[in-house]
């Protein structure tokens, strides 16, 4: 059996946790950050974790991250 290859673009976006989950960047912070509100931009600080349907597809892509 060859080596299955991982997914370049979630190798460099997404991390896993020890118990398994997918950790991701908060989304909508690049810019227009003038529009957002205070609690917004204080409540999407650090990282998030993915919701279970989402972690599946970017598992499949990351077949050595667990």
């Amino acid at each position: 059996m060859p080596k299955m290859k991982t997914k370049s673009s979630c190798k460099k976006r997404f991390s896993m946790t020890a118990s398994g989950k997918v950790k991701a960047g908060q989304a909508g912070k690049r810019h227009g950050m003038i529009k957002r509100t205070t609690k917004f931009i204080r409540d999407a600080r650090g990282t998030t974790l993915l919701s279970a349907p989402d972690a599946k597809i970017i598992k499949s892509m990351m077949p050595y991250a667990r």
